[in-house]
């Protein structure tokens, strides 16, 4: 009965930890406009975003607020254009 016990608190430890490094692996983004790159065709013609950027955009939600906090990447995410391709791919303008 002990064994029994002993096994199967040691699965459920190992669940635990497989599908906890799997979430923290999965939130992390790399911050980096030119993964924006796949949405530079909407925002340089009247072309609706292709779902590569939409994608993209999502993956990147997390990094909205600092884009917008740099002055350098700001002039490229706080355009007309790019609300409207956000709001195309269905992707909430951040609020920073």
């Amino acid at each position: 009965m002990h064994r029994f016990s002993f096994i199967s608190l040691c699965v459920v430890g190992l669940v635990v930890v497989l599908f906890s490094g799997e979430t923290r692996t999965a939130e992390a983004v790399t911050c980096d406009l030119s993964e924006l790159s796949p949405c530079l065709a909407a925002i340089t013609s009247s072309k609706p975003p292709s779902s590569t950027c939409c994608s993209k955009l999502t993956e990147q939600k997390p990094c909205f607020c600092q884009y917008l906090r740099n002055p350098t990447m700001k002039q490229f995410v706080d355009t007309p254009k790019a609300k409207r391709i956000a709001t195309t791919c269905s992707v909430e303008y951040p609020q920073c």
